[in-house]
């Protein structure tokens, strides 16, 4: 049974990956007929074993937006687990028991129920006594089943959690001005509770089970251990864990330790569990916690180091963040010699100033923090003037949190950072302009504003006679230039750096206003918040910046130098509503990725799989057996040919 389960969990991977390399990468990593072979295979095991997983592409989990989050109570309170960082307490409570060491994730723990072999209902922990509803968002966490074999109620506890890679990539990928994440927990607990599902499944959540709470008619022998067992051969990811007694857990003990390191995941200790359930019951629990399980938190590596200076590091937008920079240090088997504050109100609340003491550690073994301050001297006067250009400083206040900003709009390192989003792929696209270019080209008065990227012809002896260009590099930079006069109000649009404007985003605002670059400069605060999708923070900060001169001067200088393409067709929303599949080659469209953006641009959605709520699907070859074909004759989904297609919907390459 394991080895079918790993069958289907590599499969779900494989064509998932190969969906994704197609649709979205506008490349084939395998044949039709192989894509359909392995389909075929895959719902063949889910059929035998009673497991689907959530991301299997056999299912359309359809994506869905709520008011809020309604909550409901727990049916009995979730309690904490007592803890210790010494490894001999935890050895007196292990003692001669066989007990089950597991990792301690650090995410969010979720409740779900299953019945008649599906997923009914899943709760956040909330307080313990009361949690939020987010069936909806588990629905679309990465690996958990929504269909497993064991057909009578299951309730089930797991840990919600997102990778450090995933992590590091959502928050790269945040525009400057936008907060970061503190760390994946945060991460994972605003994707969990996001009220529109679509947004959860982009950030790759993933659950853990580690704690079986019913299983009804199910006898597991008087063992958390054969819990866990039968929990995988349900298809569920469990947590890693050890059987261990107090003679035998340092092995354990030293495996963990090391191991996380190692891992992608967060994890800030080991959760001991006596493995003799009616035992474990029968202690009962104390007036906070179980006395059948306990806790370990890794003994953070800390040590003492002096501080150097505060360094604000400046952002597009004129954010000044500081971080503190100190004496090198050996942390779990590192060099540190840096630490973000994150803010204003975090550099005055430890009292920081030059030389003093102060503990740091990594949290999670992995992020740099300052812990305490032993001397608190804060002899570091917040800056009045920004470190970059000197212009004046000021601090804002919001949600009682003070960050600091460089009012200066000339500001140097603004621009650099403004540059570099303009000239993005996402942007106008001008390859050649790193940042370290756009920096000499500034050092040497080049260029001040957007339009002046477009004037540089008029100083090729100086581009030339720059250090790492010269005329190759001159003359590529100048085609890449031409090329990105010919583009389209949506690359514009995030390209302007305007907060909280991202490539879709920016695609919604051009398509809701026809293209119509008055009608979205001034666009007045109750017109964005007609836009579907558009809150009233985005509204706000979009209306802001516009309202300020120097920005529409900017605009006004940039426009004349660009050729706007209609992204969109004349008739805006023909397609609104309706979900298309394609599958095989095209004739009229260059590729398949070519035909999804005249659906989008139309205003409709193109699917990786044939389901009830699919429209039509494409496919020259209408008689072809392969299982798009045969579920569309199953649901009764006309399958069109391009021609048809073209002519019953009026798209055109």
């Amino acid at each position: 049974m394991s080895d079918l389960r790993e069958k289907i969990r590599e499969l779900t991977d494989r064509l998932n990956m190969a969906s994704k390399a197609y649709y979205a990468q506008d490349r084939e990593v395998m044949s039709n007929l192989e894509y359909d072979r392995l389909y075929d295979e895959l719902q063949k095991l889910e059929k035998e074993t009673g497991i689907v997983m959530a991301d299997s592409p056999t299912v359309n989990v359809g994506y869905e937006a709520v008011d809020d989050l309604p909550k409901e109570r727990h049916e009995a309170p979730m309690l904490s687990l007592d803890k210790t960082k010494d490894r001999e307490t935890l050895r007196s409570f292990i003692g001669g028991h066989k007990t089950l060491l597991s990792w301690k994730m650090d995410g969010l723990t979720i409740v779900l129920t299953y019945q008649g072999g599906k997923l009914q209902k899943a709760v956040t922990r909330g307080n313990g006594t009361i949690g939020e509803v987010v069936t909806n968002n588990a629905k679309v966490f990465k690996g958990l089943p929504l269909k497993i074999p064991f057909m009578g109620e299951l309730v089930i506890r797991g840990e919600a959690y997102i990778t450090y890679s995933d992590f590091e990539k959502i928050n790269g990928e945040l525009d400057e001005d936008t907060a970061k994440y503190k760390n994946p927990r945060n991460l994972c607990s605003g994707s969990v509770r996001q009220l529109n599902n679509e947004v959860t499944a982009k950030r790759n959540v993933r659950l853990n089970v580690f704690s079986l709470v019913s299983a009804e008619g199910a006898d597991f022998g008087n063992s958390h251990e054969k819990q866990f067992i039968w929990l995988k051969e349900q298809g569920f990811s469990v947590v890693e864990y050890r059987a261990v007694t107090a003679d035998t857990m340092d092995e354990a003990m030293d495996y963990f330790a090391g191991q996380v390191l190692k891992n992608d995941f967060p994890s800030d200790g080991l959760v001991a569990l006596y493995d003799d359930i009616a035992y474990g019951e029968a202690l009962g629990n104390t007036a906070k916690f179980p006395r059948n399980a306990f806790a370990f938190k890794w003994a953070d590596e800390m040590k003492t180091t002096s501080i150097r200076e505060i360094e604000w590091s400046p952002s597009r937008t004129g954010l000044l963040n500081p971080v503190a920079v100190f004496d090198p240090i050996e942390l779990e088997g590192s060099t540190v010699s840096r630490a973000s504050v994150h803010n204003v109100s975090i550099v005055k609340e430890l009292a920081l100033g030059t030389g003093d003491e102060v503990r740091v550690y990594k949290a999670n073994m992995i992020i740099p923090q300052i812990a305490e301050n032993l001397t608190r001297s804060g002899n570091i006067p917040i800056p009045d003037r920004c470190p970059v250009c000197g212009g004046a400083a000021r601090i804002h206040t919001h949600d009682d949190t003070e960050t600091l900003y460089c009012t200066n709009p000339e500001c140097p390192a603004k621009h650099i950072k403004a540059f570099t989003l303009f000239v993005s792929r996402d942007a106008l696209n001008i390859d050649g302009l790193s940042e370290s270019t756009l920096e000499k080209m500034m050092a040497h008065g080049l260029v001040h504003d957007f339009a002046d990227l477009y004037h540089i012809d008029q100083h090729r002896d100086i581009i030339t006679s720059i250090d790492g260009l010269g005329e190759k590099s001159y003359e590529n930079l100048q085609k890449s230039i031409r090329n990105s006069r010919r583009t389209t109000i949506s690359r514009l649009l995030y390209g302007l750096g305007i907060p909280n404007i991202g490539v879709a985003t920016a695609r919604m605002i051009s398509r809701a206003f026809g293209e119509d670059m008055q009608k979205i400069s001034n666009a007045s605060l109750e017109d964005m918040q007609r836009i579907e999708g558009i809150g009233e923070v985005t509204a706000g900060l979009y209306t802001e910046w516009w309202a300020k001169q120097e920005n529409r001067r900017m605009v006004d200088m940039l426009l004349p130098e660009l050729d706007l393409q209609k992204e969109f067709a004349d008739v805006l929303d023909t397609l609104k509503g309706k979900t298309f599949v394609i599958t095989g080659s095209l004739v009229h469209f260059e590729n398949r990725n070519a035909l999804k953006e005249a659906i989008e641009k139309l205003g409709g959605k193109v699917a990786g799989s044939v389901s009830k709520k699919t429209e039509a699907l494409i496919n020259n070859d209408a008689a072809s057996a392969s299982s798009k074909n045969r579920k569309a004759g199953e649901l009764g989904i006309p399958i069109l040919s391009e021609e048809a297609f073209m002519e019953m919907y009026g798209v055109r390459p």
